[in-house]
């Protein structure tokens, strides 16, 4: 898995915040957000939520990736 772009701390408070709420469920939250976004033509929370969900994808994985020091 490619490490996600993480464009400021809002998208971080906004995974950890769905990671809070939904546990588990998290990343499936933030792909209904992202669906509710795009029905509703709204591009830039698409985007936002989907973000977040490759987010929390990479932050529940046991999987090393990137550079290991």
């Amino acid at each position: 898995m490619d490490s996600p772009f993480i464009h400021g701390r809002s998208t971080l408070a906004d995974a950890a915040e769905l990671i809070d709420r939904f546990g588990d469920d998290a990343g499936f939250e933030a792909a209904v957000r992202a669906e509710r976004s795009r029905d509703d033509g709204n591009v830039a929370r698409f985007c936002h939520w989907r973000q977040i969900e490759r987010v929390i994808a990479t932050l529940s994985s046991d999987e090393v990736t990137g550079t290991v020091h």
